[in-house]
């Protein structure tokens, strides 16, 4: 029988050899850069001659890893595609998910337990991870993700709009001046989530404050670890509203101005390959989060 290459390591390859960088490899394969390195290596030990030059800034392909990259690719496509062939003909009932942290925790986890309830025949699998994976090659059967809905080569559904509004612990509330006014939360710690838009200094120019310094203040990651520390009593924070839901409906999070809410652009969105509905797993979790979403009856 001939001797198989490590099979683990030829999507970092095939990724690699596409983007001509390890960094992005890593970032379309959700894992790190040192873990494509590593891989990569190991597939080099195997064939016993480089498949890259490692550059100063960046690498390139070797004579022999130009040679190697297409029938990789074209494997990997053919068992990607055969793989989901025979899925869908053995009645496709397991289900992958990939979706964001903050998201997996503040809204989708706890709502499985009614999924799982209504479909007790799926499989259901949960991928926790930021970037959205190659879901054409079939790393997940669809995504739940936040962004603006731009996923090329998928579909996307809209599932939740969102807004943002001010969200604090309601302690926080018996403690120094009270928070009648928005300018009144300068007396407070402000949060802020990395790279979220809009941000403290968009809602502060919604209510006519503009030339203070709203963007003082602890930053967080991720919305869930946010709401975590606004919950404890750190200061206020600028909270998405499906993240928060049910910390308000808890008490553990109030809105100290009330619903001074500012649209935000965007939002949670479905994302699936064509055809991905044909399976009757994928097309179960679409109808279910849609109805939990509000969109159909």
């Amino acid at each position: 029988m001939p001797r198989l290459p490590p099979l683990k390591s030829l999507p970092d390859f095939a990724a690699a050899g596409r983007h001509l960088s390890f960094s992005k490899a890593a970032e379309e394969l959700g894992v790190t850069h040192g873990a494509v390195s590593r891989q990569i290596r190991a597939l080099e030990d195997f064939l016993g001659f480089p498949l890259f030059r490692r550059l100063t800034r960046r690498i390139e392909l070797t004579e022999a890893g130009r040679a190697y990259l297409p029938a990789v690719q074209r494997l990997l496509d053919e068992l990607a595609g055969e793989t989901d062939r025979v899925r869908q003909a053995g009645g496709g009932r397991r289900l992958t998910v990939s979706t964001g942290v903050s998201f997996a925790m503040k809204w989708l986890a706890p709502r499985l337990p009614r999924f799982q309830a209504a479909h007790p025949g799926i499989e259901f699998h949960l991928d926790v991870s930021d970037v959205v994976p190659d879901l054409e090659r079939g790393f997940a059967d669809c995504a739940v993700f936040h962004g603006l809905g731009r996923f090329p080569g998928l579909v996307a559904e809209r599932i939740f709009d969102e807004s943002v509004v001010p969200v604090c612990a309601p302690a926080l509330l018996r403690q120094g001046p009270a928070l009648r006014r928005p300018a009144d939360l300068l007396t407070r710690a402000l949060l802020h989530e990395d790279r979220m838009q809009p941000d403290w200094p968009h809602w502060f120019a919604a209510q006519g404050i503009t030339g203070v310094d709203t963007a003082r203040g602890p930053r967080y990651s991720h919305g869930s670890l946010l709401l975590e520390a606004a919950a404890r009593g750190e200061g206020v924070a600028l909270g998405r509203s499906l993240l928060m839901a049910e910390d308000l409906a808890a008490g553990r999070l109030v809105k100290p101005l009330g619903d001074l809410a500012l649209p935000a652009e965007r939002g949670f969105d479905l994302v699936y390959p064509a055809g991905a509905l044909e399976r009757p797993a994928v097309a179960a979790f679409r109808a279910w989060i849609r109805r939990e979403g509000g969109l159909d009856a």
